[in-house]
């Protein structure tokens, strides 16, 4: 089994395949990866020889994957609502951040619905 950068590769998958199970890897990122190491794209992980995931190892510690590009989005993020503009706001309010309709969906930002009790009719008086 492949291990790169901390991530266990599934060994049935194929090579780009395999690496887009590491953060901050797609599939351009991965077929780039396996270019510059000379192993075929379409060759299983489990194919792989320890020299050629070496290679991949060590082109892939130049990215900035998994752990590292994760803290630098949340930092990125903290920036926005320590300077409080506006999309720092929405990160902080849960709200969506790039001008979608809040009206209507954007149920993945804000969650369930809470429910609001209507309005009682008046009674009319005899």
């Amino acid at each position: 089994m492949a291990r790169i950068a901390g991530i266990d590769l599934p060994k049935n998958k194929r090579g780009f395949v395999g690496l887009t199970y590491i953060f901050g890897i797609g599939r351009t990122t991965a077929y780039e990866i396996l270019a510059k190491a000379n192993v075929n794209e379409t060759k299983k992980v489990s194919e792989w020889s320890d020299e050629e995931v070496a290679r991949i190892r060590a082109i892939v510690d130049d990215y900035k994957v998994e752990g590292q590009l994760r803290s630098e989005i949340q930092m990125n993020i903290k920036r926005l609502m320590d300077i409080v503009c506006y999309r720092g706001l929405r990160h902080r309010r849960g709200l969506p951040v790039r001008g979608q309709r809040t009206r209507t969906n954007s149920r993945t930002r804000k969650g369930r619905r809470k429910t609001v009790a209507g309005k009682k009719k008046a009674t009319a008086k005899k």
